[in-house]
This record gives C-alpha cells, structure tokens and sequence, in this order.
C-alpha cells in the first residue's frame, strides 16, 4: 500500500475522515480550513484527513510532511467507496481501515478475531 513505503512512521500517524459530503473543488488551503473548523485540529500535525464526494468516487487525503502540505487524490471510474455513515463531523479510524477503503471494501462489515492479552505463559 502506498502509505507503508512513503510513511515509515506512520503508527505515530492518526486518519481522520469527515463525513458526510465535502466539495472536490477544495484544494489545499480549502481542505485545511475545514480540518480547522470542521474537525477542531491541527492541518500541521502530519495526521491524514480523508474527505469523498457526494457520488464516494473521489477521495482526498490532505497531510502536512516536514515542509508543506501534500494531497493525495483517488478517483474511481466505475465503482464507489464504501463511506462510513452520513452524519458527524469526524470519524477517526487506523491505517488498516484506511487500506481497505481505498481497496473498496466495507471495513465496517469486516470481523477478525478478537486480541487476546496474557500476562504470563502458562
């Protein structure tokens, strides 16, 4: 996946997707005042913000990295991405969510097993 060979540190990096619909003509600076107003935080903080259309075939991905902003930016031909719900302002979600996403795969409908945490061996 792209995010693995261009971000090696990305554990330290959260996503962030705002729901419901966001205007593609915004570019950088438009996308970065709603990251601002719409999500209460910080464009620089190096975090992606996900933002799709109303048809969910566009999706942009507004990051700061060391010395500027970058956006990434997805457009489906043919199918639509499964977007998570309609209302809220944010959705925060890990990497893997991401992935399967951008794969066009319902991550909501996606089960794995559950961790287990053990304290000793035996």
């Amino acid at each position: 996946m792209l995010f693995f060979v261009i971000f090696p540190e990305q554990r330290r990096t959260r996503v962030f997707l705002g729901l419901g619909v966001t205007d593609m003509r915004k570019s950088i600076n438009g996308l970065s005042a709603l990251v601002e107003s719409l999500f209460d935080l910080d464009p620089f903080s190096g975090h992606f913000f996900v933002f799709s259309n109303r048809r969910r075939n566009i999706v942009k991905i507004l990051y700061w990295d060391r010395n500027g902003f970058c956006l990434w930016h997805k457009r489906l031909e043919k199918e639509r991405f499964c977007w998570p719900g309609e209302d809220g302002e944010s959705l925060e979600i890990d990497h893997q969510k991401l992935g399967w996403l951008l794969d066009g795969l319902d991550y909501s409908r996606i089960k794995g097993h559950k961790k287990l945490s053990y304290s000793t061996v035996l």
